[in-house]
């Protein structure tokens, strides 16, 4: 995520990363978020500090501003429960210039908050439905959903003639992070 700012939590802290981490052919069950925060000890202790947003509302003083054209929540792991998710739509909503992204498995999370309009999706919001498997071609948008983001290995890509749009650059190519005609995004697991 060169050059990309984002807010994340702890992998080590989810238990829905470490439910299905287990689960073996997920993507979960090779995650990277998980490999770094081995590497990277002072991780999981700095993006615990963020945990708070998983228990309680952000006061209007906690939400931040961002002085940024794209920002990401999450650059790994998963959405925690409901409150995160609000949380989001809130810091979201306060910075209306700024295109946010939320890469997702939780559309249970998703369609919780927005089908009993606990918030409102911002239209700078663009949620990416993370697929739970590889090499899957999925059909159709989930509801609230703006994208369907999928990782294929090598030998599931050349038989499923599918086309790899992302080219692992986010800052660069940015179509995950705007507005446009691309709805399904196929990535070459690394």
């Amino acid at each position: 995520m060169l050059g990309l700012q984002s807010i994340n939590t702890p992998t080590t802290s989810n238990a829905f990363c470490s439910k299905l981490a287990s689960v073996e052919g997920s993507i979960c069950s090779g995650c990277y978020a998980a490999r770094y925060e081995k590497l990277r000890p002072a991780l999981p202790e700095a993006t615990s500090r963020n945990l708070f947003m998983t228990q309680r509302a952000l006061t209007a003083r906690e939400i931040p501003v961002i002085n940024a054209s794209i920002f990401r929540f999450h650059s790994y792991g998963e959405l925690h429960n409901a409150q995160h998710l609000l949380n989001y739509t809130a810091i979201a909503a306060s910075n209306p210039d700024t295109i946010f992204t939320l890469w997702t498995k939780r559309t249970n999370i998703v369609n919780a908050v927005f089908d009993n309009q606990l918030a409102s999706k911002p239209k700078n919001l663009i949620l990416v439905h993370s697929t739970l498997g590889t090499d899957a071609t999925p059909t159709r948008l989930p509801r609230y959903f703006d994208k369907v983001f999928s990782v294929f290995t090598k030998k599931g890509a050349v038989l499923g003639s599918v086309d790899i749009n992302c080219h692992s650059s986010c800052n660069e190519c940015r179509l995950c992070y705007s507005h446009n005609d691309v709805t399904f995004i196929n990535e070459i697991k690394k």
